[in-house]
């Protein structure tokens, strides 16, 4: 990558736009385009240049000039350190629209579409909101840090005892457990730097999943000293569950349904905004009635249930063998017409299809070359598509576009003070002869 020398030059530039990962973008006449951290659309700042290439720059703001009607005191204290949020600095509403700025630059720029500025549909929590947040501890000579990232110094951590983002019961248990680790931490496994993910449940029961490290610590010890914590899961480097101590699995509450997680059970994080998506979905989806639907990524397979029982024929598709075995185990008990494969989407999509109806809820990646070549070989009447990323979202987009066209999208606020959007997609299939 060629790049200039650090050269540490100053600049006045006048924002323009958030761009996906939360920095602000200036163009300049006579030079590359900067990319500004905490700043908003409109201000006029003056910049110190750490990074320069031929077509970008990173800029660090020195002095806001002209400070825009949006910008607010960030409510959290860490912020100027930390690196796990990147726009408390803007007003919610000013979020909001920063994000649907995010989604129509990128299926423009990177998928050719043209989709004006989507809604964004806001969180009715700005803070308290996340029912699972990961911690990354370091262990260094004279203690322990806890925390997040820092900004811009992403090998080192910022020590926090509480995270405004994070649900209530979270909080609790995360300053409980600093407070019974031990000297350097010595009740957690051993190792330079673990990964500590706490995930609460609608009751308030919280579960502590550990990563990476060595050995098994001391959670005989630790369990019982740590008020609401339930369970310790341990991850081994597949990402399954090595062993866990006290519960097995947590009992949680999603709409109406029930469920257990486990250590490495995915679920999103903010529960309001997902019901919201989630209906939002069901309503593209519908009629279903005796329609025929490929639910793929399902995970617990809770919209797949819910739409067969208004009459849909539904194949659920995840990796996640035991949300699998949960989703198979309530169709039987309900009687609900819905078959569940423990496989890869990207394995079983051709060998599923045809379908009338299919949803895609794929992880950042996207989906796979085989899903998007099995869609476009026998093409459903109808996708909907639910991305946490609009880049590989505007490339699968493009890929599907010689037999879909988009009938409508929307985003929704999964993760407030962050640069992170979900967006739903429907398309609908265009006749082979057009």
């Amino acid at each position: 990558m060629e790049h200039s020398a650090l050269t540490l030059s100053h600049h006045t530039v006048q924002i323009d736009r958030i761009i996906a990962g939360g920095d602000g973008l200036a163009r300049q006449s006579d030079g590359p385009v900067v990319f500004v951290p905490r700043t908003a659309p409109g201000e006029r700042v003056e910049v110190e240049i750490v990074e320069e290439h031929r077509q970008w720059a990173r800029g660090r703001a020195l002095q806001i000039l002209e400070p825009s009607a949006e910008r607010r005191e960030a409510p959290c204290p860490y912020y100027d350190v930390c690196g796990g949020c990147r726009l408390q600095h803007l007003g919610y509403e000013a979020q909001l629209l920063a994000k649907s700025s995010i989604i129509s630059d990128a299926l423009q720029r990177l998928g050719g579409i043209d989709v004006g500025e989507p809604q964004v549909v806001g969180s009715p929590l700005e803070f308290d909101y996340r029912s699972r947040v990961t911690f990354v501890l370091k262990r260094k000579d004279d203690g322990v840090m806890a925390g997040f990232h820092a900004l811009e110094k992403a090998d080192d951590v910022v020590d926090l005892e509480r995270c405004p983002l994070a649900e209530p019961a979270v909080n609790r248990v995360w300053s409980a457990l600093r407070a019974a680790w031990g000297p350097r931490a010595e009740r957690l496994p051993a190792g330079d730097e673990l990964r500590l993910t706490l995930r609460a449940t609608q009751a308030g029961e919280v579960g502590l999943t550990i990563g990476r490290g060595e050995g098994d610590g001391q959670p005989d010890e630790l369990l019982p000293n740590v008020e609401g914590l339930s369970a310790i899961w341990r991850l081994a480097e597949s990402g399954s569950i090595e062993w866990y101590f006290g519960e097995p699995a947590l009992p949680d509450r999603w709409g109406e349904h029930d469920v257990r997680v486990v250590g490495n059970t995915f679920l999103q994080v903010n529960r309001r905004v997902a019901e919201t998506l989630d209906a939002y979905v069901r309503e593209q989806l519908h009629p279903v009635a005796g329609k025929r639907m490929i639910d793929a990524y399902c995970g617990f397979g809770l919209r797949s249930l819910e739409l067969a029982w208004q009459g849909a024929r539904v194949v659920g598709i995840d990796t996640d063998e035991d949300a699998i075995a949960s989703a198979t185990e309530a169709a039987a008990e309900s009687g609900a017409s819905a078959r569940f494969v423990p496989a890869s989407v990207e394995d079983v999509m051709a060998w599923e299809l045809p379908a009338d109806l299919v949803a895609l809820n794929p992880p950042r990646r996207g989906v796979g070359k085989a899903v998007v070549q099995a869609l476009l070989s026998d093409p459903p009447a109808r996708i909907v598509y639910i991305s946490c990323d609009p880049a590989t979202l505007a490339r699968d987009l493009k890929a599907l576009s010689s037999r879909f066209e988009l009938a409508s999208i929307r985003g929704f606020d999964m993760f407030p003070q962050t640069a992170h959007v979900e967006a739903v997609v429907t398309l609908d299939r265009v006749p082979a002869t057009r």
